[in-house]
């Protein structure tokens, strides 16, 4: 797949991240997660995101990395496209992004560098040492100690013909806005917060349509329902989903710092599609938590 082609994939649908399957001992289990991606696959996501910030990428070495890119590329082959993450240091990132076009995946998404910060001319060599190191197409993911500007993204977008999207995790509209205004069609635009469906109207009401859902882990089925209401401005529907499970299933992310990824996991094992523990950092949810949860995903029905 080319850049172009990759541009074209992530600029419409309802993208997103499995996670990453582990047995009791915390290794990477792939007859699970194979079986994850092949119940997931056919709800319809556009793209799926492997070893990205819902799989814990950044627990994972560079053989746990080899390993999952590897078994989700093989397992979407010709039906949907993979993009792996990549991140930390510069040279890291290059590792993580090379290997992922030698298993062959169609893309990159390039994670914050995390701990230190720098200025914007840091940031974009950061970027543009990636982008340089692969043909694949790269999508940078404003988050963290990634902070991007406009100004920066446009001399990137000049310097870096596979630097196709970029991903935001800020949720500052007046950023967002600048950088959607100055750099116009130049790139595929994603939102990125978690539990994006909170979001999800006013990130297209600002021209950018597209979002990838960790929900989609576990209740598929209401992932695909609310993103074909967002796309009809169905309010009613989005409304309602809204109120019966989105701000009441934020009450129990927001308990614990990390819960974003431990709640997917925790829905997943609901689900009947359990995906073994976090790995630490990371804490899985209580059993009150998960009973909470659980509930919640009653009120949706079958998926």
């Amino acid at each position: 797949m080319q850049p172009a082609d990759l541009k074209r994939a992530v600029s419409t649908g309802l993208l997103s991240f499995p996670i990453t399957d582990f047995d009791q001992a915390g290794d990477f289990h792939p007859a699970t997660y194979t079986r994850r991606l092949e119940w997931l696959m056919p709800y319809g996501a556009t793209v799926l995101f492997a070893a990205g910030g819902t799989g814990e990428f950044f627990s994972l070495t560079p053989q746990d990395f080899t390993a999952v890119v590897g078994t989700a590329v093989q397992t979407c082959r010709n039906r949907v496209p993979i993009i792996a993450g990549a991140g930390g240091a510069t040279r890291t990132a290059i590792a993580f992004a090379q290997e992922a076009e030698r298993l062959g995946a169609q893309g990159v998404l390039l994670l914050p560098h995390y701990l230190t910060e720098a200025g914007q001319e840091g940031l974009a060599a950061h970027v543009e040492a990636v982008c340089r190191s692969v043909k694949l197409g790269v999508i940078v993911y404003n988050r963290g100690a990634c902070r991007l500007q406009a100004g920066t993204l446009a001399q990137l977008a000049d310097r870096c013909p596979n630097l196709i999207g970029f991903k935001d995790g800020f949720g500052e509209i007046e950023l967002m806005v600048s950088i959607r205004r100055k750099l116009g069609d130049r790139f595929s635009y994603l939102g990125g917060l978690p539990t994006a469906e909170v979001y999800a109207a006013a990130y297209k009401a600002m021209g950018v349509p597209v979002y990838s859902s960790a929900v989609f882990n576990f209740i598929p089925k209401t992932a695909m329902d609310f993103y074909r209401a967002v796309v009809a401005d169905d309010h009613t529907t989005m409304n309602r989903l809204l109120d019966t499970f989105f701000l009441p299933y934020l009450e129990i992310r927001n308990r614990k710092p990390g819960y974003a990824v431990s709640i997917i996991k925790a829905g997943a094992r609901i689900a009947g599609h359990d995906a073994g523990p976090v790995r630490p950092p990371l804490t899985d949810l209580s059993a009150e938590e998960c009973d909470k949860l659980a509930a919640l995903m009653k009120v949706l029905g079958p998926q």
